[in-house]
């Protein structure tokens, strides 16, 4: 039986390790740190005991000694949480200097009139608007040309700890249906108003994931996720709700048997149908249910593809990647919907398709080549009409067709300017600016450029790279690396935001398009998913030698970041490659991969990952990776913030808490290995103005201290 430790490394007696995880490179590399000693002494993190919990699976002893980390409530964890929070701002304020001028230009960049494009929804209007000094994002419509503030969260909690986290309309848009997270916990409380006044018209509903107004909006499906059933990975539940009944009262509809899985009902806008779907994260059953009809009736099933349909009158329209890695469009009638009757609007292509719209006449596709996108027009029938030429140099966001007003919306985004709205005219082509953000940073002295770099297994690899004009490649420019590398999501030309201040003080700003993500469609992300993980890994890594290779950097000047799952990411090359980075920002991580999927909502993510506990192969595979297992004693790693929400609904904090008291408990760790958490907030989303640029300044003033940007 094979015996696996997380050790108590700050016992140097401690001598057994994992054989298949220790190379002779890394027992050469004791040591590597450039922090001075002085600076060393002033980090005094509170102790973490080592005590040894055993669990068995696939015959292979566990034994973590930090399982007692997993329980936030406990008086001792939350007393050693803000320990180690109050150490790191101890050591902040002993060693960082605080940079000039970058609160100031945080706080001009976040706090300032931000208004969102108008949404319409029938012949109404809405927007969302944080002025300078607000908290918090607020509803507003416009009638009879006046701007009306209709929904504050403010006034829900003074504090502006509660914000809007979606906002759903009635089909005329008489009633809004606005979800409202509480310190980022991302479990909505509903409010429903009548949007001409903004008074409630119902009761809240509470512990919501999801809503969405059946037909005759007296009725509601709500998905139903409380804080105690996530606790408990109790699948999320689906019922049908009366608006302003009695919840006792809630019809239940579905809920899928294990907690990996989700399931949901909605009516469609445009057709008078109802589609019910249940799936994992990349594969589902759809049904159809049509007036008059008592069951459903089975449109597609799969276990291993997607299929993500809408229905506009009679014509049911399938974005999927059914055997078509790079996805296709497919259509089928609403009176006969069943797969085998579906026909290929726009077949899978060589470039990936990332998005479609359909408008009156014709249907515009955006497809991705070497992460730019491109628009084209089809006719009704799949007759490429052509391509439609941009109006001007950037990428395409999102392209979105408003029925009821007849408007095609087309948003473009750069690196160095907020994205616009335009209003594309579907007949003649015509480009007219629908809405434009003024642009709160002087960016004329900045470039962008892509690359394209080689993997350890030869793949190209696409790379934003973003600095000052007239950089000089002679190694010494303090570079910023970051990466996610999974779930499908790739990378993709956006405002550069905050990040230029760090650009407009010499910085170079990286962003790799590293396997997991959608670069190159589906396969690019099976490629770095499961049992291909380490290849996200890899490509991260030679990213990094790429900067340094081509001059822009050198190791003592590079700094990597990663969130949720690029966390994950950052976690795994500090411990692969602890010589090749000088500091690392590790936000909302994975890090604990064996148990990852015990907690809170990441059963969603077997399909990504794998389960170590039920499935033998998994376990091997991610045994190899999982940063909290692959901690090498007698190694030195990168200086290391460790960010973390306490009411992370998503990625429990246990994974950061555990980390980091391994590392630090590591003999061979020197440099600091830090921990901060955000008592107030959960996955990142939901801040307070306030939250956010002191949140900004702490982790920017971290890596541009380590990197030498006093």
């Amino acid at each position: 039986m094979l015996q696996i430790f997380i050790f108590d490394l700050s016992k140097t007696t401690q001598s057994v390790m994992m054989r298949f995880l220790i190379t002779p490179f890394f027992m050469a590399l004791l040591i590597n740190s450039s922090l001075p000693a002085a600076a060393q002494k002033q980090f005094n993190p509170p102790g973490t005991p080592f005590r040894p919990y055993v669990f068995t699976w696939h015959g292979n002893a566990i034994t973590d000694g930090y399982q007692w980390l997993e329980d936030k409530n406990t008086p001792e964890v939350v007393a050693w949480t803000k320990a180690q929070h109050d150490a790191t701002d101890k050591y902040f304020e002993a060693v960082y200097k605080h940079i000039p001028g970058l609160r100031e230009e945080l706080t001009a960049y976040i706090d300032r009139d931000i208004r969102s494009a108008i949404r319409p929804v029938a012949d109404r209007q809405f927007f969302t608007m944080k002025k300078k000094g607000d908290k918090q994002a607020k509803l507003y419509t416009i009638l009879k040309g006046k701007e009306l503030m209709i929904f504050d969260p403010v006034k829900i909690d003074p504090e502006g700890k509660a914000s809007i986290n979606g906002i759903t309309y009635t089909r005329l848009g008489d009633k809004a249906a606005i979800s409202v997270q509480f310190s980022g916990k991302e479990i909505n409380t509903v409010y429903i108003i009548d949007t001409k006044t903004g008074k409630e018209v119902a009761k809240p509903i509470e512990g919501l994931r999801g809503f969405s107004w059946c037909r005759d909006e007296q009725y509601a499906y709500i998905t139903v996720g409380t804080k105690e059933m996530l606790e408990k990975q109790v699948p999320l539940q689906t019922w049908l709700h009366k608006i302003g009944d009695d919840r006792k009262n809630d019809k239940f509809l579905i809920a899928p048997a294990d907690a990996k899985n989700s399931a949901g009902y909605w009516d469609e806008t445009y057709s008078d149908v109802t589609f019910i779907s249940e799936g994992d994260f990349y594969s589902n059953t759809l049904k159809i249910l049509r007036p008059g009809q008592k069951d459903p009736v089975l449109m597609y099933s799969s276990e291993k593809f997607k299929a993500n349909p809408e229905a506009i009158s009679n014509r049911i329209w399938i974005m999927t990647n059914h055997e078509a890695p790079n996805f296709r469009l497919m259509t089928a009638d609403v009176s006969k919907p069943e797969f085998e009757h579906w026909q290929d609007f726009y077949p899978e292509k060589e470039t990936v398709l990332k998005d479609y719209a359909v408008a009156e006449k014709y249907v515009f596709i955006v497809d991705q080549k070497d992460v730019m996108r491109r628009l084209f027009r089809y006719d009704m029938a799949g007759k490429l009409l052509g391509e439609v030429q941009l109006p001007e140099l950037g990428n395409i966001s999102s392209v979105t067709y408003y029925r009821d007003s007849k408007l095609l919306l087309v948003s473009i985004s750069t690196f160095f300017a907020p994205a616009k709205v335009y209003k594309l005219d579907e007949e003649t082509l015509q480009w007219t600016i629908y809405y434009e953000e003024p642009s709160p940073i002087d960016t004329k002295d900045l470039e962008a450029k892509v690359v394209f770099y080689p993997s350890k297994d030869g793949t190209k690899v696409p790379m934003f790279i973003l600095h000052k004009k007239g950089i000089r490649l002679d190694g010494t420019n303090p570079t910023l690396l970051y990466g996610y590398g999974g779930f499908n999501i790739g990378i993709s030309v956006s405002y550069a935001g905050t990040t230029a201040s760090f650009i407009k003080r010499g910085g170079v700003y990286a962003i790799a398009g590293i396997r997991g993500g959608d670069e190159y469609g589906e396969q690019w992300h099976l490629d770095g998913m499961m049992y291909n993980k380490q290849n996200t890994f890899d490509d991260f890594i030679a990213a990094a030698e790429y900067l340094i290779a081509e001059k822009y950097t050198q190791r003592d000047k590079l700094a990597i970041r990663g969130g949720s799952n690029g966390g994950l990411l950052i976690g795994a090359v500090i411990t692969q490659r602890p010589d090749l980075f000088k500091a690392a920002v590790c936000q909302v991580p994975l890090l604990d991969m064996i148990r990852y999927h015990k907690f809170l909502i990441a059963r969603y993510w077997i399909p990504e990952y794998g389960d170590a506990e039920t499935n033998e192969a998994d376990f091997s595979n991610i045994l190899t990776y999982s940063p909290l297992h692959n901690i090498r004693q007698g190694i030195n790693h990168p200086t290391t913030l460790v960010v973390a929400g306490e009411n992370d609904t998503r990625v429990d904090p246990l994974h950061a808490k555990k980390f980091v008291g391994a590392l630090q408990n590591n003999p061979g760790q020197i440099n600091p290995i830090m921990l901060h958490m955000d008592f107030d907030s959960g996955h990142g989303s939901g801040k307070s103005t306030a939250q956010q640029v002191d949140e900004l300044q702490f982790v920017m003033e971290f890596y541009m201290n380590e990197l030498g940007m006093q």
